[in-house]
Order: C-alpha cells, then structure tokens, then sequence
C-alpha cells in the first residue's frame, strides 16, 4: 500500500468505526484530490463531531457538488438538507431555505426513495421548532414515517416518530405522545441508529421530560445519553448532552459543576446551534442567580438574550431579588402575554406568584396560580400531575396563603411542597419551601416547628452557597441583623413639583427617579427595601457602599437634563425584620436613618458621624455639625457628604 492510500484507508476505516477523531486526523493526512464524493460526506461528518462546524459545512458543500456533478441526485439532496439543518441551528435561515430547495429540486423528477422521507422530515422539524401549526408538523411527520418503512430506513423513521410524539405532547396529548417518544428511545438505547439519530432522540427525549416537570425521569434519560457520549468518545450532540447534564446537576444542588458543563457547552455549541446556546447561558444565569451574584447573573441572561432565548422568568426573579418589583412584574406580564407554548407560560405564571405578592399584588398572584393549574391538568402523565409541577403549584398557592394571613392553609400546602420537592430531588426548592413553611408556622405561633424548618432550610442553604437565602433564614432566626446601614432618599418639594408640572409630566419624572435609584443602589450591593412613594428606603452591608451608592445618585441625577432634588439620609446599626414575610425592617436604628434623612438639605447626602467609623478617609465630609430629630432626646452627630 502506498504512503498516500494509507491515510485515506485509515480514514475510512475509522469513519466506518464512529472514531471522529481519527478519522478526521487521517483524513486531512490524506491526498485531497484522491477523495471521493463519500469521502468528502465522511471527512465532513469528522469534522461535525470533533467541533468544527465550519470545516463541516465546506466539505458537505464539496459533496454536494461530487454527487451533483456523478448524476446521484438522492445523494446530493441528502447532503443538501444536512446543511440545511446545518445553517438552521445557525440561525441562517435565508441559507437553509437555499439548501432546502435544492434538495426539493434535486428529487423533483426522482422516484419516491429513503430520501424523500427524510425531506418530509426535515419539513416536519421545521415546522415543529420554526413556529408551523401542529397539523403541518404531524402530517409532514407522518408521511416521512410512511416513506421510511417502506425503505427501510430505520434514521428518518425514529426522528419522526419522536418529533412526532414532541407534537403530540405540545398539541395536549400527552399520553400518545410519551408513548411514541419511549418507541424512539428504546431504538436509541439498542444501538441500531446512526450516531446523529440517536444524538437526537436522546435530545428531544429529554427536553421533553423536563418540559413536563418529569425531572426524574429526565434525570434517567440524562444518565443514559451520558454513558452513549462516553462511548462515542464525544461532549454530546456535540454540547447539548453537557446542557441536560448541567440542568439536572443544578436540580440535584451541584451548582458548581452543573456551571462547568454549562460553560463547556456553550463553548462547544457556539457555532452549531445558537437557541442551545443560549439555553447553556440562561443555566450559567440560573445558577449564578441562586447563588446571589447578580452582576455576573444579568451579565448571562443577557447573552442568551442576544442569542435569541427570551431570559424570562429568570431576569424578572432577578430583579425581584435587587429590589425592582415594578421591573419584575412587567418582565414577566410581557412574557406571559408572548409564550406560544402552554409548558413555557407555566414557568412565567409560577414565577408571577411570587413578584405578584411581593408587589401587593394578590388578584394577580391568584390569577397566574389558577392559570398555572389549568396547565398542569392538561399535561398531567397516567392521569397524575408529575411530581415537579404539583410541587411548584403548592408552593405558589402556599405562599399566597401566606401573603393573605391564613398561616394554616399556608402550612398544609407548603408541607406538601416540601415533601413533593423531596421526592423529585431538588434541594434548594426543598429549602425554599422549608423557608417559607418555618414563616407560616411562625404565623401561627408555633415557634418550635418555625425554628425547625428554617434551621434546614439554613442548612441546605449554606451547602449550596445561596447567600440571599442564608441571609433571610438567618434574619428570621434571629430576628436582630449584625449592623447593617440603612439608607433613605426623599424627593424635596415633591407636592410643590407635582403643581408646577403637572400630573403627567410628574407622573414620568418620577419614573425615571425611580429608575435612576434603584439601579444605583443595586449596583452598589444594596437591597430595596421599599418604595417610599417619593423616594427608597434600602439598606446595605455597610456603611462606605452605601454612602458610593448615595454619591452615584446624586451624580446621575445631576446629569439629567430635568431631575427633582433628592436628600439622602444614611444610618448604621442593628435592626429586626418586620412584615407579612419579614421583607421589611424596624427599630431604633431604621427611625433615627430616616430622621437624619429628614434632616438633609436639597441633594444633600446626610450620614451619623459614628457610621463612618473606619471609612471616613475615603470621602470628602463637611464639619460635623448637631441635629436635634425628632423622636430622639439626645441629639446626633452628622456630617455631609461632598459629591461633587
């Protein structure tokens, strides 16, 4: 055998063997000129698995010009609708459309063949994840079955079987659906497809069980798509196994790792498929979200933003962390409103729940509980609700008991909450439904069984590293906060404004104040307390990123071309959570923080002398001057801040 032919024979040994990487290695050690058509498929297909889609596509695209060029239009057509999923998951839809009509063209005067089928297929996809009607989608399905059988062509049957089950269960038959989807994947586990069909089926499999709230399931299914990329010795479908991975490891409370694999999947996935992608980011902001790295959070949902996947409910739960309830819930009214698919509106509903009473907004928390339901019915499995979204219901109907003071409803549903989070796996949302079910009991006046739940809840928190609800478990525990600083802002002469302006231009003036402070205060490692009506009460871990926060407010508001003046009031010390859901906070320190913001002048920053112990170098200050405030015999040092 010749120095030449030996590369190429190694090549095609190893592509006939499902060894990508090999193969890919002798192939480009091969002799270009001596590669045939179906070598240029094989090389190509190399590539694809070994990360190199752009590498792929060139070869596929010499391919297609082999075949065309040798008369073999059915293998040219096949070649030609492999780039058009190709350029699909791209996003490059006027490119896909090219290479979908040539392959139309290619079997226009052909007799009926395996590949017919497979452009019913792809026509079927199309249809099924580009926004076509469910009929389009099962009856291009159904024809590509058809075709398939009669040719024996076990690939297109199986992918069509199970995207036709995803149909089924997308149009509310669930049950027929599951059963074509379970057909699919039994082949997939038998090892009788093609590495991509296979791929595939796993895939949509269990996106599917996630879908439905069947986490567990989707957990098996995860496991047996993993030990398959084991073997084939690649990341997945190439990265979409290490997404299902990173989800079910942050399900089952490893946030670290799952982050790892969502990280390598997204690097991996770049330039194959953009929604997965973007799927890969929105898990990295999940994740960092729990975790109370809010900046590091928006920075990932934006990119999956960017991508094309809507960050909802994600962002809006994010901001309701920061304190932006008024962004939050209009995120997520728009969300609902914009959600094709029943299953991606429960998510929004679910998450509604809680912005809604977090705004005071019962009628609405009721309204996405009962729409909630009404979704959960219709996609229940065996005549039951799977366990995730019976969990998530009780725990929004919970915590609307909760919100309306009916501490013992609350604390039967958030029992069962807890207990059916139990069952699927889920330690945090177990901890979340403990938290809330230690505030119901305390409702109630049973302190013991409280102190119980939030001690778990606490526990599971610290393992998992979700510092704001280590926090909140840890305030509710002990009620008394190490100091904190606490910050309140005020609009000077707002009644006086509100006349010269008039009500609507006020009406905007004040929602870009609004605006400007919240996010100020955010990003300088505040929480929002609450909207005073013309200003913010907030606090902050100490006392030197508060008064930041308070001279970037005045520096913002100063920009503008129209702006109120605002003062601002700042205090340290210990405080008590107070409120419905201990949201708030009271005390001596809170009073004498709003009495020294009372006390400030027209965009004037006003802080207690002993609050900047320590820190007082690190900013300009006036001569300490003597307020006398109201509700306090002796009276307080303060001194002004420098901003500008």
């Amino acid at each position: 055998m010749s120095q030449l032919a030996e590369p190429l024979s190694n090549a095609r040994d190893g592509a006939e063997r499902h060894q990508r990487q090999p193969a890919y290695d002798a192939y480009g050690a091969a002799d270009r000129a001596d590669l045939t058509p179906d070598d240029l498929e094989r090389y190509a297909d190399s590539a694809w698995w070994t990360g190199k889609i752009e590498e792929a596509i060139a070869l596929r695209e010499r391919a297609y010009a082999g075949f065309a060029a040798a008369g073999d239009r059915r293998r040219a057509a096949r070649i030609a609708l492999a780039l058009n999923w190709d350029h699909v998951g791209r996003e490059a839809y006027a490119v896909a459309g090219g290479w979908f009509a040539n392959a139309e063209t290619m079997l226009a005067d052909e007799p009926e063949s395996s590949e017919h089928g497979f452009l019913a297929l792809t026509r079927g996809m199309n249809a099924l994840f580009g926004g076509g009607t469910v009929a389009e989608a099962l009856g291009e399905m159904e024809r590509a079955q058809e075709i398939a059988r009669r040719f024996g062509d076990r690939d297109v049957e199986m992918i069509a079987i199970v995207g036709t089950g995803r149909t089924l269960i997308r149009a509310g038959e669930v049950e027929r659906g599951l059963a074509l989807v379970d057909q699919a994947t039994a082949s997939a586990v038998c090892g009788d497809l093609r590495p991509f069909t296979t791929g595939l089926v796993y895939c949509i499999t269990i996106s599917t069980c996630q879908e439905l709230g069947d986490l567990r399931r989707a957990a098996e299914w995860t496991e047996e798509a993993n030990k398959w990329c084991d073997r084939l010795e690649v990341s997945g479908f190439p990265g979409a196994c290490r997404i299902h991975r990173a989800e079910i490891m942050r399900l089952r409370g490893d946030w670290d790792g799952a982050e790892r694999q969502a990280r390598a999947a997204c690097d991996e996935l770049e330039d194959f498929q953009r929604r997965l992608t973007a799927g890969g980011y929105y898990e990295i902001g999940e994740i960092r979200r729990r975790q109370g790295n809010f900046a590091a959070a928006e920075e990932a949902y934006a990119r999956a933003n960017e991508l094309g996947q809507d960050p909802q409910p994600g962002l809006s739960l994010l901001r309701l962390a920061g304190g932006q309830v008024d962004g939050a819930a209009s995120g997520l009214r728009r969300a609902v409103v914009e959600a094709k698919q029943p299953l991606h509106r429960l998510r929004h509903r679910l998450a509604q729940v809680e912005v809604a009473i977090a705004a005071g907004d019962p009628a609405t928390a009721s309204a996405a509980a009962d729409d909630a339901e009404t979704i959960v019915d219709t996609y229940k499995i065996g005549g039951a609700r799977t366990p995730a979204f019976d969990a998530g219901l009780h725990l929004a109907r919970g915590r609307i008991a909760l919100a309306e003071g009916d501490a013992d409803a609350a604390a039967a549903l958030l029992r069962r909450a807890r207990d059916e989070w139990q069952e699927v796996g889920a330690p945090y949302e177990v901890a979340q439904s403990r938290f809330a079910l230690g505030t119901a009991y305390r409702q109630a006046g049973d302190e013991h069984g409280a102190t119980a739940e939030i001690e778990a809840a606490l526990a599971t928190f610290e393992r998992l590293g979700a510092r704001l609800d280590e926090a909140q478990c840890r305030d509710l525990l002990g009620r008394v906060e190490a100091s904190k600083t606490f910050l309140f802002t005020d609009i000077v002469d707002s009644t006086k404004l509100l006349g010269t302006l008039g009500e609507e231009k006020y009406r905007r003036l004040l929602a870009r104040h609004d605006e400007l402070l919240r996010e100020r205060i955010v990003r300088g490692g505040g929480e929002v307390i609450k909207n005073t009506g013309d200003g913010f009460f907030a606090s902050f871990p100490d006392s030197g990123s508060a008064v930041r926060a308070a001279i970037e407010i005045q520096k913002a508001l100063a920009g503008e071309i129209v702006a109120p003046d605002v003062r601002i009031g700042a205090h340290s010390g210990a405080a008590f959570r107070t409120g419905t859901n201990y949201t708030d906070y009271g005390g001596e320190t809170v009073h004498l923080a709003a009495r020294v913001g009372a006390a400030a002048g027209a965009g004037e920053i006003l802080v207690s002398r002993a609050s900047l112990d320590g820190v007082a170098g690190a900013f300009r200050l006036s001569e300490a001057r003597t307020e006398t405030l109201k509700g306090f015999e002796d009276p307080v040092e303060v001194v002004a801040v420098d901003w500008r």
